[in-house]
């Protein structure tokens, strides 16, 4: 496991951003999570910062993070933007072989509802 010491470049000579160990950013950033939590969204600006998390076999985790005091407002969401998201969200739940809202988000390894993806199962219990 990688010390915390090999994630610390303040300068960004290294990574080419500046890059803190997990936990150890400055105050002033935030990731995109931590952003959407307060009611704001990077609007823009390019990655700022960024967090590195060792990993014992594979490489480290990265979070970038983005500056609290050029973060935007989240836009709100509009009649039509309520409408666009039911209208997706009605297509991922529609079973295009039967046609039928299956009360849940199709999946996408199945294409279809469970009853016509299975139909021998189904066709049992009847």
């Amino acid at each position: 496991m990688a010390a915390p010491a090999k994630c610390f470049d303040p300068d960004g000579a290294r990574f080419g951003v500046p890059t803190y160990p997990w936990r150890y950013a400055p105050d002033g950033f935030a990731t995109r999570r931590q952003l959407r939590a307060r009611g704001l969204r990077p609007g823009g600006q390019p990655v700022a910062a960024q967090v590195l998390r060792p990993r014992y076999r594979r490489g480290p985790l990265v979070a970038y993070l983005y500056r609290l005091d050029l973060a935007l407002p989240v836009r709100p969401m509009t009649e039509g933007r309520w409408r666009a998201l039911a209208c997706a969200m009605r297509a991922r739940r529609t079973c295009p072989q039967c046609r039928a809202d299956a009360g849940y988000v199709i999946p996408r390894s199945l294409g279809l509802c469970v009853p016509c993806a299975y139909p021998e199962d189904f066709r049992e219990s009847e």
